[in-house]
């Protein structure tokens, strides 16, 4: 059973679709959870539907302000930080040869170089216990590229390898780092996607749907608990097997 009785972890990105699934797995499971966003009126509506969260809004493209996020969050908690879900994120999308500097940089610099201040803080205040557990949302298009996508695939990529160095350093302190690369999740955004569209995407899905928030939750309820004990530097692909299908073509072409 994933018992999380008691454990104190932060939450990013908790105001988006996916990151409301992971605030109620984690929530069932007895955690303490600090949910953080940058809507802080979709804070307001998650606590109405779990009142022991807490909220602290928090845009983490400030990332001169991140040590002290960390900071914050963890006195909220009670002084001791478990967990780490570091799920915010953003898409700035252009064909390489029109994608501005700023453009680049600005998914980079949200997507992964936040990613790694939040883990490094995070894991200062982890080896004060002696355990830990931070889980990074990827995206399949980390694995295999995307059109007009070079920066957020970049960054996603990045976030991986980020990870499996992050776990080597820190393995030995009983801190696991792990990565989740969801495909396409059922959310707000993909619910704008022109339905013809969306029946291309599905007919290159194995399980022929989309995935739900609470499929990317379940394997965040399971990385932060201690049945992942001996799990470290993974990606678990969460896509329908729509990865290994693309594989699979790829090799085949």
């Amino acid at each position: 059973m994933n018992n999380l009785e008691n454990k104190n972890i932060i939450v990013t990105g908790a105001s988006g679709g996916i990151g409301n699934s992971i605030v109620k797995k984690l929530n069932q499971a007895g955690a303490n959870i600090l949910a953080s966003g940058t809507r802080i009126e979709k804070l307001e509506e998650l606590k109405k539907n779990f009142e022991n969260i807490k909220l602290l809004k928090f845009d983490i493209s400030q990332s001169d302000k991140i040590g002290e996020f960390i900071e914050n969050a963890t006195n909220e908690l009670g002084g001791s930080l478990d967990g780490l879900v570091n799920n915010a994120g953003i898409t700035q999308d252009n064909l390489a040869i029109r994608m501005s500097l700023e453009e680049w940089q600005k998914v980079i610099d949200i997507n992964l170089t936040s990613t790694f201040l939040m883990s490094k803080f995070a894991i200062k205040k982890m080896l004060k216990n002696k355990s830990g557990k931070i889980v990074n949302i990827t995206s399949v298009v980390g694995h295999t590229g995307n059109l007009g996508q070079a920066n957020y695939t970049a960054s996603k990529a990045a976030i991986v390898a980020m990870s499996k160095s992050l776990a080597i350093e820190y393995a030995k302190k009983n801190i696991n780092i792990n990565c989740i690369s969801p495909g396409f999740i059922k959310t707000a955004m993909t619910d704008n996607i022109d339905e013809k569209f969306k029946e291309v995407i599905v007919s290159k899905i194995p399980s022929a749907r989309l995935g739900e928030p609470d499929d990317i939750a379940n394997a965040v309820l399971f990385l932060s608990s201690d049945q992942s004990d001996y799990i470290n530097g993974e990606t678990i692909h969460v896509n329908g097997g729509m990865y290994m299908a693309w594989q699979n073509n790829f090799l085949n072409y």
